[in-house]
Order: C-alpha cells, then structure tokens, then sequence
C-alpha cells in the first residue's frame, strides 16, 4: 500500500510538472510570435481585380506597381501600426492591419485597400 501510495504521489507531481513546462513553453512561443514590422516584409498583391502590387523589404525600402508603373520610395510602420510611405516624393499614412497572409490598409478618408500575400 506504501508503495501505491508514493507511486500514485509521483505520477500525480510528474503530471503537475508535464503542464507546467507546457505552459511555459507555450507562453515563450506565443511571445515570440512575428511583429506587424516583420509580417509586412514581402510581396502583396491586391484582392480585387486591380493589379496592383506593393513590396516591403527589410531595409525599409518600398515599390508600387500600378498598371505596368513603378513607384519606389521608403515606408515605416509605428508602434500604432500606421505605415507611413514616401513613393516619388510623396507621402501616404494608412493605419494597417498585417497577418501572415492579409495585409489591410485604411486611409484618413476611410477606405480600405485590402491585399494578399503574393
């Protein structure tokens, strides 16, 4: 009966032990999970019929391709998830919601573009 007893109490410890580190695990990942900055990088093509393209590398450049027409210039995006990009000298603020595959951008005047990973 001793014997059960402690075997029992193991288990019962090893379990509590199992869900802990599972739970620290999981907290570490979801907090590493991809910033809005780093989700953004890439090529995003818009949803609806307009072809239109829009490309954000790392080093904070950018390009706009609209019917056969490039535009280059720089972007940020701001810890309140505005991007702000400069294409020929000028400037455009949207406020700009990025997953991993949906990139959606909403100007002063409230309309949205809405794009997909290319």
């Amino acid at each position: 009966m001793k014997l059960f007893v402690k075997t029992f109490l193991e288990n019962k410890m090893n379990a509590k032990l199992s869900l802990v580190v599972t739970a620290c695990v999981v907290l570490f990942v979801s907090a590493c999970a991809s910033s809005p900055q780093s989700l953004i990088l890439g090529k995003w093509d818009v949803e609806s019929g307009i072809k239109i393209t829009a490309e954000f590398s790392k080093d904070g450049t950018a390009k706009l391709t609209m019917f056969g027409q490039t535009l280059q210039g720089t972007y940020k995006l701001n810890d309140n998830n505005e991007l702000e990009w400069i294409l020929n000298g000028r400037t455009t603020k949207s406020k700009a919601k990025v997953t991993a595959t949906e990139l959606e951008l909403t100007d002063a005047a409230n309309r949205t573009i809405k794009y997909k990973r290319e």
